[in-house]
């Protein structure tokens, strides 16, 4: 004779302390993606003098070409062509910074590096942009993190790896650091528990998450994250000027240098 099952323990009944705290982060979240969609293009440079210096939270996104990084950028701020996918993967050469903050004041940079690794670029550009890369990575005095986009169904390749050695002193001393496992809507449950595991170990720190722009995975997480970032960054006394904060005046939102633009 079949016996019967036992009936379930009963779900514990959420408590107005589990209620306040879920109705702050869900405010909190709203903010944050409120915040990122106050994001416009500042200026673009070819070479890293070209950069002005600001007393500002400065946040990098970097990967390889076709990893998803210009998706990722218009996912979290909202925005269709804020940032713009080059057709030729491989072959934008320039850093674009974006400036945040509501009612004309701008309180941080978004970064949007070249993306690396594709096979159709010259040697010679390749090598340029990797030392490029690799100074301002090592050398941005107001660099709060960084955001690594890398696609989990081909993993972490050694350009990579030679991009996570380079900031790992500086991940050491206390700057930020996320890996964003993009296009996570095209992999199973049990190829996602992988390739977290995987990318958790290759992290050396970092924090690391799932992301999907299609289904909109790890969004509102990932806004999240990043304004606390931004809440939480101490400029170093060697940052510059401290441009749009408590002035009432926007940096300049269309100023581009003479090598070449944003669109």
């Amino acid at each position: 004779m079949t016996q019967p099952h036992p009936p379930a323990p009963p779900t514990p009944a959420r408590t107005s302390n589990d209620l306040a705290a879920a109705a702050d982060l869900a405010g909190q979240t709203k903010q944050a993606m409120g915040w990122l969609h106050t994001t416009r293009f500042l200026v673009t440079a070819a070479q890293l003098h070209h950069l002005p210096q600001y007393r500002l939270p400065e946040i990098a996104f970097v990967g390889r070409s076709n990893a998803g990084k210009s998706t990722c950028i218009n996912t979290l701020t909202q925005q269709n062509q804020l940032a713009y996918a080059s057709k030729k993967p491989g072959r934008t050469q320039h850093i674009n910074l974006f400036a945040l903050g509501r009612h004309g004041q701008t309180d941080a940079v978004l970064a949007d590096l070249p993306g690396y690794g594709y096979a159709a670029v010259p040697k010679q550009d390749k090598i340029r942009w990797q030392r490029v890369m690799a100074n301002y990575l090592l050398t941005r005095d107001n660099l709060c993190g960084v955001v690594l986009l890398c696609d989990p169904r081909h993993g972490m390749t050694e350009l990579d790896d030679i991009l996570l050695e380079v900031i790992r002193p500086r991940v050491e001393a206390g700057m930020q650091f996320l890996v964003l496992l993009t296009k996570a809507d095209k992999l199973n449950r049990s190829e996602a528990a992988k390739a977290l595991s995987i990318a958790r170990l290759q992290a050396g720190g970092g924090q690391v998450r799932l992301f999907s722009a299609l289904k909109r995975q790890g969004v509102e997480e990932t806004a999240l994250l990043l304004s606390q970032w931004v809440a939480h960054w101490t400029p170093p006394a060697t940052v510059g000027v401290d441009l749009g904060a408590g002035t009432g005046n926007d940096v300049d939102a269309n100023q581009e240098d003479t090598d070449g633009g944003h669109r």
